[in-house]
Order: structure tokens, then C-alpha cells, then sequence
């Protein structure tokens, strides 16, 4: 098993895949713009593989092109496939040689994705997988149902809400994730979970909603486009589906679960090259500027909620005189005082945590 990164890898390990192919070539495309690809798999044709394209239905803005490329990969004598239109989208990408070696993909095959953007490839010759990479191929060609059949095999809208929730369950210590969007609430709630539970959650992309204690940065050197778990440095998915109600219940997408050392070793590597050259999101440095603000605030509200007289004895008063000495009146003391306490407390936090923050704003001002 190896990893393909991407920017880096390029399109040679693919072309070489296709070009040293001596039976067939089974090939799922969402998008694509890579003439070398096209021409590898024309010339695969010329020397008698049996190649086989299923083609995305449609893509958004794209869809003129899917059908051209059909064209001419028709014209080339490649056998074509249409996906059905029963999902929203077949987002999948993968490529089989010779029903040998798989190449799952988590980048289309396009310029943009390829040479501009975070991606990875998983290339793995493990018969179990590459037999179900070869199922799903089959069932989607001949718009059949897909039952899964092998657990580290991970198929939306089939098994992936259930595999990657379990996956992100069983860490002990520490999740990454590349994500451009994270929005499932499922997700996002188990997240949390795993964060209130101590495991350290570092994500290189969006989370649409704030979870405490989860760090959340942006690539600026380039466009993110994989989606990759990886759990205790020891377990990882990379796949094409996000973290998205979407992508995990009504596309296609495809992914796969791995143990490799190697593998899994890199993809940590890189993800800790890009965070430390990532910058905080927004919703993160706005989270980390307000912090200061309200721990300072925090602590003021405290001292000055202790240095409070008893107030009790006034409010008893106070409500005398409006209905009557006569009146029983019966106040606890203490209720009393941890209300009022808690009251102004929150009053004061509130109104120092925005002193704070425009001192500090108007500060970085006169700074820059």
C-alpha cells in the first residue's frame, strides 16, 4: 500500500498505472481535464486492454463536459458507462488495473485538484479491497444496488455514517482531519463528545458550528480538497466524502479505512506541515481573541460579586413596604444572595468582556 500526495505526485503514477495495464482498466470519473490521462487510456485501447469509464451522470457547471468527454473517449474505443440519477451526485474517484491494484482517490482527475490542492490517493493491491472496489464498480455500472461487503471499505450513502462514526469513537488521544466542511450535526456533536472527553481534535479545513476545545485552521498556501481521519496517529480514512449529512446519506462517495504504518505516517507528517503553516479560521480567531476578554472578565465579575453586602435584609424590607408589614413574608437569606450574586455577576462579565475587547481592538489598531 502507498499514499499519493498531492500537489507533488502529479499525474505520472496514474499514467504509469494505465500505461503498464495488461488486461483492463476500470475507471469512475467525476471530473476531469487531464489530456494525459485521456491519451494513456486511448493508447491502453490500441494495445488491446479492455478499458471502461463510468461517468458522473452530472457534476455542478460541468455537465457539457462529462458529455464530450464521453465522446471522445467512445471515439478512442473506450467503453462507456452513464452513472444512474438516483443520488444526488456519484462523487466517487477510482481507477482498477488488471482487477489487481486499486487506486482510490479522494482528487478528480483535473488540473485544479491535481497540481493546486491538498489531496491524497491510497494505491493498494489487498485482494479484499480491490474485489470490493471492483463490486462497487460493477453495481454502479450496471445500476444495480451495492451491498457491502467489507467493513474498511467505506461507501456513502451505504455504510459511511456508520464506519466513520466508529472510527472517530474509538480514539484514545488525539483526532486530525482535512475537511473543507464539516455541517453534519451527528458529527459535530460526536466531535464534542470526543473533545469533552479529553482527546485533543486539531481540523484542517471548516467546522460550520464551534465546539470547544476543537482547533480549527485554513490552508492558505493552497485549495483543500481531501477528506482524511486519522485517529491516534495509528488508524486512518481517506475518502471523498466530508463530514456532511449530504455526502454521508445521499451520494456516492467512496473511501477507505487503513492501518498501513507507512501510509498513515505520512499523512500525519503532511497534516503537521500544513498546520503549522495553516492560519486560524475565522470562527477560530475569533474564538481565541474573545478568551483573553472573558477569562478577564470572568475574574472581575468574581472579586466584585464577593465584596457585595448582604442584600437579604433590603430586599425584605423593599417588599414590606409594598405589600404591608401585616403580610407574612418569608425570604431565604441565602437563595436570595446566590441569585443576586450570580445576577450581577453575569452583568459584569458581560460589560467588561466588551471593555476589554475594544481596548484590545483599538490597541492592535495603533499598533498596525
Amino acid at each position: 500500500m502507498r499514499l499519493l500526495v498531492q500537489p507533488g505526485e502529479g499525474v505520472l503514477a496514474l499514467v504509469k498505472a494505465i500505461t503498464g495495464a495488461k488486461r483492463s482498466v476500470e475507471i469512475v470519473i467525476f471530473r476531469f481535464d487531464q489530456r494525459e490521462i485521456e491519451r494513456a487510456l486511448a493508447n491502453a485501447v490500441s494495445r488491446g486492454v479492455f478499458v471502461h469509464a463510468l461517468i458522473a451522470h452530472t457534476n455542478r457547471a460541468g455537465e457539457e463536459n462529462l458529455r464530450k468527454l464521453e465522446m471522445r473517449l467512445l471515439a478512442a474505443g473506450v467503453t462507456v458507462a452513464r452513472t444512474a440519477d438516483d443520488l444526488v451526485r456519484y462523487h466517487g474517484k477510482l481507477m482498477i488495473i488488471d482487477r489487481r491494484e486499486l487506486y482510490l482517490l479522494a482528487f478528480n482527475f483535473t488540473h485544479l485538484d491535481i497540481e493546486h490542492s491538498r489531496s491524497f490517493g491510497v494505491v493498494t493491491r489487498t485482494r479484499a479491497v480491490v474485489r470490493e472496489a471492483v463490486k462497487l464498480f460493477e453495481a454502479d455500472t450496471k445500476r444495480h444496488p451495492y451491498e457491502p461487503g467489507l467493513g474498511t471499505f467505506v461507501v456513502s450513502p451505504v455504510n459511511a455514517r456508520q464506519q466513520l462514526s466508529d472510527l472517530i469513537r474509538t480514539a484514545q488521544k488525539a483526532l486530525i482531519l482535512y475537511d473543507p466542511r464539516i455541517s453534519d450535526p451527528a458529527m459535530i456533536r460526536l466531535l464534542a463528545a470526543r473533545s469533552r472527553a479529553g482527546i485533543e481534535v486539531r481540523i484542517i479545513g471548516q467546522l460550520t458550528r464551534r465546539i470547544p476545545g476543537v482547533a480549527v485552521r485554513k490552508l492558505p498556501q493552497m485549495r483543500l480538497h481531501t477528506r482524511t481521519i486519522v485517529c491516534d496517529n495509528r488508524v486512518a480514512f481517506i475518502g471523498s466524502q466530508s463530514l456532511r449529512a449530504l455526502e454521508l446519506d445521499e451520494r456516492r462517495e467512496a473511501g477507505i479505512v487503513l492501518r498501513d504504518p507507512k501510509v498513515v505516517s505520512l499523512v500525519v507528517r503532511t497534516f503537521q506541515e500544513d498546520w503549522l503553516a495553516a492560519e486560524p479560521s475565522a470562527e477560530q480567531a475569533a474564538q481565541d481573541a474573545a478568551e483573553p476578554a472573558a477569562k478577564v472578565a470572568r475574574k472581575v465579575a468574581k472579586a466584585i460579586a464577593k465584596e457585595l453586602p448582604p442584600v437579604a435584609p433590603v430586599l425584605d424590607g423593599a417588599v414590606k413596604k409594598l405589600v404591608g408589614d401585616s403580610a407574612p413574608v418569608e425570604l431565604n437569606a441565602e437563595e436570595v444572595e446566590a441569585i443576586v450574586k450570580d445576577a450581577v455577576k453575569a452583568a459584569v462579565a458581560e460589560v467588561v468582556k466588551e471593555v476589554v475587547e475594544e481596548v484590545v481592538e483599538q490597541h492592535g489598531e495603533t499598533v498596525q
